[in-house]
């Protein structure tokens, strides 16, 4: 199969196979700092193995399973994802694709179905920007199933509305525990949650959604993302 790159944006397969970047800024970072990846298995029924440049990274990596990170050096990274019993990565069932990771960058690849339950995946970048009051964190919700788009409550009470599969939104909260849960945009009925979510202060905590409305399977994986310190940015 003809190798992609990352931002040629697609590539073909048995089933259409994306990397978008959702806008999503970073922290602040020294030079030279290694990238870090993560990589999260958000399709249902799947054992993989992913690859990295060709070597094994992830064996036997199954749903629901959040690796990493990983710490690479800036550059471009071939990722192949193949059966779980391949020896090599020369036969993948999906990619190669060629992402290409920044110095001091943090991101997270994700493996999903998208709204209409196709495979699909995208490379999210983590801000790792570290909140002005010390006692707040940030929460993070990514929509990366395969559902309309969906209203994230606390309390009973919308407050991310209509986010849509690849989307994400970003609440600054202060820390602690709060419950949570996802329901239809518009709607107050859970479809997944309530679950209790705990905000870590100065850090970025990153919820993804992920399954199958239609299969009863919807599910949720969490992700804490440590921040940078602040005098590492603008003053």
């Amino acid at each position: 199969m003809r190798k992609t790159t990352y931002a040629a944006g697609a590539l073909s397969l048995a089933a259409a196979l994306a990397f978008a970047t959702p806008a999503q800024a970073g922290g602040w970072h020294h030079d030279d700092d290694p990238a870090k990846l993560s990589v999260l298995h958000g399709v249902p029924g799947l054992t993989v193995d992913v690859w990295v440049d060709g070597k094994l990274t992830l064996d036997d990596f199954t749903p629901g399973t959040l690796a990493g990170p990983l710490e690479l050096d800036a550059g471009d990274y071939d990722i192949a994802i193949t059966a779980s019993d391949a020896t090599s990565a020369d036969n993948p069932v999906i990619g190669p694709v060629t992402v290409e990771l920044d110095e001091g960058g943090d991101y997270t690849a994700v493996a999903h179905l998208d709204a209409d339950g196709a495979p699909t995946a995208t490379l999210f970048t983590n801000n790792t920007k570290a909140p002005r009051n010390d006692n707040k964190g940030k929460l993070t919700v990514r929509h990366v199933a395969a559902a309309p788009a969906v209203d994230v409550l606390a309390g009973g009470s919308a407050v991310i509305e209509g986010l849509s599969n690849p989307d994400e939104a970003t609440l600054k909260l202060k820390a602690g525990t709060i419950s949570a849960s996802v329901a239809a945009a518009g709607t107050t009925d859970p479809v997944i949650g309530p679950a209790d979510i705990t905000v870590e202060a100065g850090k970025n905590t990153i919820v993804y959604a992920w399954g199958s409305l239609a299969d009863g399977n919807l599910a949720v994986a969490v992700q804490v993302v440590d921040s940078e310190p602040r005098w590492h940015g603008r003053h």
